[in-house]
């Protein structure tokens, strides 16, 4: 009962906004973009922090590993976000019309979209804390729905944030989504501390890809931002 009371509050608080309109709302597109930013950071906090709790029961050469490599997953999660796509969403944001154009693009982009981008973090986390509960054992189905899950939940919803933002589809990162999701029968038959290093690499591969497949036109967005 109590959990249903929860999900029926939850659903209110989300739905609100799209059916009592948005023209009278008043935001400065800076700091509430900003604002939503710092959400992600203590979210990927939060992760950090689970990788500590993760370890607790002892400090071997196999959660040495896995505490770094959780820390990368941490790390790209982090650079996925506020590498060019904070940077986009602000922009796009304030270039907007005030009023309803610029109230909708802050409802749908931050206030909905960030949503699931900050449950995926926290569903790694915890597949990151039961992977440093036992490092040479396979994970049950649920921490692996959560690391993978989590992270093709966060993949996705950037990709729906980009298409709210600029109406183009990230194929990149939808793509490195279905991969991760095809990776959950493979996280429940080996080493926990293999499928977070595939993990890694995977994200690794993502960010290594962009970086060299869209480098002038990142670097021309940042140092726009710079000079704004």
């Amino acid at each position: 009962m109590q959990g249903g009371l929860w999900v029926l509050a939850l659903v209110l608080d989300m739905a609100g906004p799209l059916l009592i309109g948005s023209e009278g709302w008043k935001l400065i597109p800076k700091h509430f973009a900003e604002r939503h930013g710092l959400i992600v950071i203590i979210a990927l906090g939060e992760s950090i922090v689970a990788i500590g709790v993760g370890a607790e029961a002892g400090v071997d050469l196999g959660v040495v590993v896995a505490s770094v490599l959780g820390m990368a997953v941490a790390a790209a999660l982090w650079w996925l976000y506020f590498d060019v796509v904070a940077l986009v969403a602000e922009r796009r944001l304030s270039n907007a019309a005030p009023g309803r154009e610029q109230n909708e693009i802050a409802r749908d982009s931050f206030s909905l979209l960030h949503f699931p981008m900050v449950a995926g973090i926290v569903l790694v986390a915890l597949g990151l804390k039961k992977t440093l509960g036992d490092t040479e054992d396979a994970l049950k189905l649920v921490p692996a729905v959560a690391l993978l899950g989590g992270t093709a939940l966060y993949l996705v919803a950037h990709v729906a944030f980009r298409w709210r933002n600029v109406h183009s589809l990230n194929r990149h990162r939808l793509g490195a989504a279905v991969v991760v999701v095809a990776l959950l029968p493979v996280a429940t038959e080996i080493p926990s501390l293999a499928i977070v290093a595939v993990l890694a690499a995977l994200l690794a591969a993502l960010i290594v890809y962009e970086t060299t497949r869209f480098g002038e036109a990142r670097e021309r967005l940042r140092h726009g931002a710079e000079h704004a």
